[in-house]
């Protein structure tokens, strides 16, 4: 066997970055910056009040309560292109331009408007100059540059991106993933099934796991176990896509085409990990394109997923070692976690809940196997349990979140 960061190494440093393109922000969410952007303009543009109330002059205000003339109505989306002269006031909505003459806002809820005299305002206290106004440039300066490569686009990012016109970013490529089961004893449909038939769960699990990641998943279907099947299977998956994950036909003494066709097509490497589950893995080049062997277990497919396909194909999008995960945070243990010593660290299925101090709490989500579908569907993390650790009631404990 060898250690999850063996195999995992193996294959960082077979996977390699997707080429940048230009991507429209409606496409940029979740992927990674290839090239710094600046802005051209200042944000804002031009000075604006950030208040609802009226725009004046400082010093017609040092005597409050004082009364002002109203010569108008400003609203956002408006060229401010009044004046306001001594004595006078501008009524003004946020966001809506200074009109010459004035340096200040009163926000509204210190001003009362006269009985019977729309153009009178009674202003009850004073301002200085710049109350309520946001300057030009003020968030950012003209040639300012706002994100640098290898920035994530996350959604209040989008939103400056569009603040300073940036409505085109070079981004790596999203990568587009291909997701294949194979044997004869799968099958997809609502039907009663066969004795010896069971339902193939891998296939849509990976593909929500793909999507969930930010990457496009491709459903390549179910490879019948025939060799030129599961070929055609696989070359048609590498030629679409830019990697591939398949589950099954990778544990040790399985009687199946999977490998005898991999190791023919491709530059294969099968592994025994030392953790449970996700034992065996394979992974290598077909065609230039990364292929993810994961093993036939549900359980098992999902962790080895999350562990080793999930970090590769982060990488292949663009994102930095430090980003690629997976992250551990610390718990608390309720209940025992522990395991004998079998030489694996154990990545034990858990349910997290936080106490009232906040504290991270995690207990076993059931059982185990590597077949127990439900009780991974429980789980909220993953404990990562040493090899022979005593977990016990209140000891601390790594988790990764799912």
């Amino acid at each position: 066997m060898i250690s999850l960061a063996e195999a995992r190494a193996h294959v960082l440093e077979r996977v390699e970055t997707l080429p940048s393109r230009r991507f429209g922000l409606a496409e940029a969410l979740g992927l990674v910056l290839a090239e710094p952007v600046s802005s051209s303009e200042p944000i804002p543009g031009f000075a604006n009040t950030a208040m609802d109330g009226y725009a004046v002059r400082a010093d017609d205000t040092a005597a409050a309560p004082v009364e002002l003339d109203v010569v108008g109505t400003i609203g956002a989306g408006d060229d401010g292109s009044l004046r306001v002269g001594s004595g006078q006031a501008a009524r003004i909505m946020t966001g809506a331009p200074i009109p010459d003459g004035a340096d200040a806002v009163v926000k509204v809820e210190l001003t009362r408007r006269l009985d019977g005299a729309d153009d009178r305002v009674l202003v009850e206290a004073a301002v200085k100059p710049g109350n309520h106004i946001r300057h030009p440039g003020e968030d950012v300066a003209a040639g300012e540059r706002v994100l640098e490569a290898g920035t994530v686009v996350t959604p209040g990012r989008i939103g400056l991106l569009a603040a300073v016109g940036a409505y085109e970013v070079a981004a790596c490529g999203r990568p587009r993933v291909g997701v294949l089961s194979t044997g004869d004893e799968l099958a997809d449909t609502a039907e009663p099934l066969r004795r010896g038939q069971i339902r193939d769960t891998n296939r849509r699990t990976l593909l929500g796991l793909v999507a969930e990641a930010g990457f496009e998943g491709v459903d390549l279907g179910i490879a019948r176990d025939d060799p030129e099947h599961i070929e055609r299977s696989f070359r048609a998956g590498v030629a679409d896509c830019d990697a591939v994950l398949s589950s099954g036909g990778v544990s040790m003494g399985d009687f199946d085409y999977v490998k005898v066709v991999l190791d023919r097509i491709g530059d294969m490497r099968w592994m025994q990990i030392a953790i449970k589950p996700a034992k065996p893995f394979a992974f290598g080049i077909v065609d230039g394109t990364p292929v993810f062997g994961l093993p036939g277990n549900p359980v098992s497919s999902m962790v080895s997923f999350e562990l080793l396909a999930k970090p590769a194909l982060r990488a292949m999008a663009g994102f930095a070692p430090p980003e690629l995960g997976p992250q551990t945070v610390r718990a608390v243990s309720d209940g025992d976690l522990g395991h004998r010593r079998d030489g694996k660290t154990h990545y034990v299925r858990v349910a997290a809940t936080r106490d009232e101090r906040g504290v991270l709490h995690v207990a076993r989500s059931g059982g185990q196997g590597s077949h127990q579908l439900a009780a991974m569907t429980r789980a909220d993390a993953l404990a990562v349990v040493p090899d022979g650790a005593e977990v016990t009631d209140g000891d601390p404990v790594d988790v990764i979140l799912l």
